[in-house]
């Protein structure tokens, strides 16, 4: 892996605009997009609501087809716009914004070279003294101690 490329990436906040520019350029619009959708929606309301009533009336079509055609275009217009714009994807390109990620923390010293090197040797570690251990016998009985004598005592009943 080259490692200019990464230098480049820390250098721009954590993206390349090149890639961002290739991005925009090779971005196509979609054909079922939420635009096109939202105009097939009003054609749909105004072919079907306004346009085929007239034409069915002058025809003297019964007048139930008159009314679901009606019926038909305001509601198939309204699932129409409302589907397109909750699925269909949008047909403006993504805007890439750039990531700043601060370089240092603040407050924080600059540091230019590792820390001095530190070791404890093995021999500074030794056992613990006779006596130091604590005795746990003589602490209070725990709760799960006298739980566990509750439940004894009530199966002995």
């Amino acid at each position: 892996m080259p490692l200019t490329v990464v230098s480049d990436v820390i250098a721009n906040g954590g993206y390349l605009p090149q890639l961002a520019a290739l991005e925009q350029l090779n971005f196509k619009k979609p054909f079922f997009s939420k635009k096109n959708g939202v105009l097939f929606g009003l054609i749909w309301f105004i072919i079907l609501t306004m346009f085929l009533p007239a034409v069915f009336g002058i025809l003297n079509a019964p007048d139930s087809l008159i009314g679901i055609t009606a019926v038909t275009g305001v509601f198939g217009a309204m699932m129409i716009i409302i589907g397109s714009l909750m699925v269909l994807p949008s047909s403006k390109p993504p805007i890439f914004y750039p990531v700043h990620a601060p370089t240092q923390m603040p407050g924080a010293a600059v540091q230019t070279a590792l820390p001095p090197q530190r070791e404890v040797p093995a021999t500074g570690y030794a056992p613990p003294r006779a006596g130091s251990w604590r005795d746990t016998n003589d602490l209070v009985p725990s709760a799960t101690e006298s739980t566990t004598r509750l439940l004894k005592e009530e199966e002995n009943r």
